[in-house]
């Protein structure tokens, strides 16, 4: 999302009196120092924001300063990989237009090894204007292993959920210090849409796009967010309506949505304090309608539930505010994370024919939206609101659907699910021990060689075990005759 609030001011008041107003921190949310009605104050929100896509203001070098370089924060990332190896992996996804490497953190007890848990990515400067997102997940990294087996919450973290962490989508547009990739397009409308043709000539599309989609076909994500600023709100589908008009638009989840943006505005310094959104969350579409956003192909295309989290008012705030906005946002990002293990439902499907995982899938009544369980394991982890009631059903091509009635409450429960086969599977047929007519006669004298001595070896051991047998029966007989003899004229217990 792409909102400046505080560009409006500087648009419209700055030549007034607000150059005369004290400054506050970039993350004011409910703190706003002007009091502006509901409706003047959504207009011109709405305006500006769309006025920010149009005209895009050059970014100084003092206000650059103070940032890490693209330079920088790849030395920062490989640092963090060497250092903290003992929970971390640091990997590739492609390349920007200009050839920067897109570097993505993973974070887990076991990295890179494949495990019945939840993912979670976070993915920082989609617009290169906008980079706090970039600063706060490397400091997010470097918390949670200077914090692992220390905090409960980093562990937490870092025990039950594989958290990838991409700083930057965008770094040629961050060079250039403008929204835009190189090519001057901006990637937060390069995806695929659901609504309008768009985007759907793959060449066309940018390589930070191809390379964000393609990672999505080779992981599976449970949630997902990423950081923007010009706002401070917590964004959730539908990005975009039917008819192109301003409106709420849910999504079938869009319960569970409204929570997980919750968890991240009730857990920040001030965000659900927000006089402009209601406990400082939105729908996109009630926002202001976007298409060919990442958020609703995220959820559409790749079974991932993201929010687009708004996490500072000013897009590029100075550096010297960084610090503030990192506590503002830490609590958020780290309760959202942690709460794909603490809530929804978790399990996994097997088959009750031979005990294998199954990669079903996941419905639940009244939500049309299919979660598949891995292959591997036939792990799922369905995101759910809490405090209801669903009825969740399991199905696999071969097998018979089978269904539950659950009481969803504030903490996750794990229901497993055994399925039976359609129709009752036979064992194939033994070949049969003789060779037909294609055997020729060395492979056939190969044969009674090796059949022959495997006779041998059992007749052995089968004449071994009745020996020593005959033996066991044969003393049993005498120790029994010699007691019959001791015991001779004494009284002995009757049988009835």
């Amino acid at each position: 999302m792409d909102f400046s609030f505080s560009s409006s001011f500087s648009l419209f008041f700055l030549t007034f009196w607000l150059s005369s107003l004290p400054r506050t921190a970039t993350a004011r949310g409910g703190e706003r120092s002007l009091d502006f009605s509901g409706f003047m104050e959504h207009k011109l929100a709405y305006y500006s924001r769309k006025l920010s896509e149009d005209q895009q203001p050059t970014i100084g070098a003092d206000v650059a300063r103070g940032y890490m370089t693209n330079v920088e924060l790849e030395k920062a990332v490989v640092e963090f990989g060497q250092r903290c190896s003992h929970i971390s992996r640091i990997y590739s996804i492609g390349k920007s237009v200009e050839g920067v490497p897109l570097w993505v953190i993973e974070i887990s007890d076991k990295p890179g090894q494949e495990e019945a848990e939840p993912a979670f990515k976070f993915i920082g400067n989609v617009h290169g204007d906008e980079p706090v997102g970039r600063e706060l997940l490397l400091l997010l990294a470097n918390w949670l292993c200077d914090n692992y087996q220390k905090n409960s919450l980093a562990t937490l973290i870092i025990k039950n959920v594989h958290l990838h962490i991409l700083p930057t989508m965008n770094p040629d547009g961050f060079s250039l210090r403008r929204r835009n990739n190189a090519n001057n397009v901006d990637l937060n409308r390069d995806f695929p849409d659901q609504f309008f043709p768009l985007n759907d000539d793959l060449d066309s599309r940018q390589p930070e796009t191809k390379a964000i989609m393609s990672w999505l076909k080779e992981r599976s994500f449970t949630g997902s967010a990423s950081l923007h600023g010009g706002a401070l709100v917590a964004n959730y589908p539908w990005d975009g309506s039917q008819d192109k008009r301003k409106e709420y638009y849910a999504c079938p989840d869009d319960k569970a949505f409204q929570h997980m943006a919750s968890a991240y505005s009730r857990s920040h310094y001030n965000m659900s304090l927000s006089q402009e959104f209601v406990g400082g969350i939105t729908n996109g579409a009630f926002w202001y309608p976007i298409y060919g956003g990442m958020q609703d192909w995220n959820y559409i295309h790749a079974g991932c539930f993201e929010l687009t989290l708004e996490i500072s008012d000013v897009k590029w705030p100075s550096a010297d505010e960084l610090p503030v906005l990192w506590e503002y946002n830490r609590m958020s990002m780290l309760n959202l994370v942690a709460s794909l293990v603490k809530t929804g439902i978790h399990g996994r499907i097997f088959s009750s024919y031979n005990g294998r995982p199954l990669p079903a899938s996941i419905t639940i009544k009244g939500i049309n939206y299919t979660v598949k369980a891995g292959r591997s394991f036939g792990d799922y982890h369905r995101i759910l609101a809490p405090g209801e009631s669903y009825e969740v059903m399991v199905i696999m091509p071969g097998y018979k659907s089978k269904g539950t009635h659950i009481l969803l409450e504030d903490e996750a429960m794990s229901v497993d699910f055994v399925l039976d086969p359609e129709e009752e599977i036979q064992m194939p047929l033994q070949p049969r021990s003789s060779c037909n007519c294609s055997c020729n006669d060395n492979q056939k004298l190969e044969l009674l060689k090796i059949f022959g001595r495997s006779y041998l070896e059992i007749s052995l051991v089968f004449a071994f075990i009745l020996a020593f047998l005959w033996f066991l029966l044969k003393r049993k007989s005498i120790f029994n005759l010699l007691k019959h003899r001791k015991l001779a004229g004494q009284k002995r217990p009757v049988s009835v």
